[in-house]
């Protein structure tokens, strides 16, 4: 593995154990200061504050304890790309439950400048990036 592919995979470990660890700092030393958060409902966050906010339920325990259990990686060491799958697993009204999913993350150096979340979801939702 490369350098920079091993980089890159460091990254996304620290990045995944902070969410694990619940860990809502940690979480956000990751993303740059002007970072993008979408969210797999088609909500986008920009900037860290939005961040912050957007996760901030997930890491106060509103869904019961989660965690995220590696799947598959892929990365493009020269995009600077991560695409990480998943399964989550939390509670949902009291009850445990899971769901899969993945993340596409985009680093520039050893920040985070956009994380996209997708999910097996009911019904798809459609929206264009626009940045």
């Amino acid at each position: 593995m490369s350098t920079a592919r091993r980089r890159l995979a460091e990254l996304t470990r620290r990045f995944v154990t902070a969410f694990n660890d619940n860990d809502l700092d940690a979480v956000m030393s990751c993303f740059a200061d002007d970072g993008v958060y979408d969210e797999f409902n088609g909500t986008r966050n920009r900037g860290r504050d939005a961040i912050r906010a957007a996760l901030l339920p997930q890491f106060t325990g509103r869904y019961g304890t989660m965690r995220f259990i590696d799947d598959d990686l892929f990365i493009d060491a020269d995009a600077g790309k991560v695409m990480a799958s998943w399964r989550c697993t939390l509670e949902m009204k009291g009850e445990p439950t899971s769901w899969r999913g993945l993340d596409l993350l985009y680093f520039q150096g050893d920040v985070l400048v956009r994380k996209s979340t997708y999910a097996k979801a009911r019904a798809p939702l459609f929206e264009e990036w626009v940045d």
